[in-house]
């Protein structure tokens, strides 16, 4: 849901996007190293609770570079296919680095980790696909990336101050719950995608 309003808040990143001195493509590599940071601090904080905060801010970081890289090639007329297949392609590796990390973490039933992994993968398949069929590339759905990186930011501070409330609601942490949360409503989100994309053909 929130994809759709990328647009809308581009102009935050012009000023820091005109200044900085890295690339696009070098940014987005960067962005991978935040990824995987945000994945080790998810597996191990639930030994090490503070882990929870470093996750936090390693997802920000990584979700702000992510968007950084875009308005960076935009503005210097970098902006190209390659640059398009790069920035894509990372984000997936980050978004299994991430989601990931959480799901093979203690916080997590395995299979609820495996499901929710699948329903990302194809969700952001399903927005790739669509515009390589002519399409265009497919954001719409429940539960687009940037609402995946938007609950991962806060669900790691919630979860740290629900440690001290019993850490479980009706038998599973608050952080299960967000997994669940991405296996349901990312396969709801697929099957949108998928839906739309058909309405497309049939309209040809």
């Amino acid at each position: 849901m929130l994809d759709r309003y990328r647009k809308k808040v581009d102009w935050l990143f012009e000023p820091i996007a005109r200044k900085t001195s890295i690339g696009a493509n070098t940014l987005t590599y960067i962005s991978l190293i935040f990824a995987l940071l945000a994945s080790i601090s998810f597996y191990f904080s639930y030994e090490h609770h503070y882990l929870l905060f470093l996750a936090s801010f390693m997802v920000l970081m990584n979700g702000f570079l992510d968007a950084l890289d875009g308005k960076v090639a935009r503005l210097r007329n970098e902006a190209s296919p390659k640059g398009d297949f790069i920035d894509h392609s990372i984000d997936r590796f980050a978004d299994a680095l991430i989601v990931g990390g959480l799901a093979a973490s203690p916080w997590c039933d395995p299979l609820v980790g495996i499901v929710a992994v699948a329903a990302m993968l194809l969700t952001s398949y399903m927005g790739t696909q669509a515009q390589a069929v002519g399409y265009g590339r497919e954001y719409g759905g429940l539960l687009g990336r940037a609402d995946r990186l938007a609950i991962l930011i806060f669900a790691p501070l919630l979860q740290y101050f629900l440690l001290g409330a019993g850490n479980e609601i009706f038998g599973y942490s608050f952080l299960q719950w967000v997994m669940v949360y991405f296996a349901v409503v990312g396969i709801a989100t697929a099957v949108q995608r998928f839906a739309a994309v058909l309405r497309w053909f049939r309209r040809r």
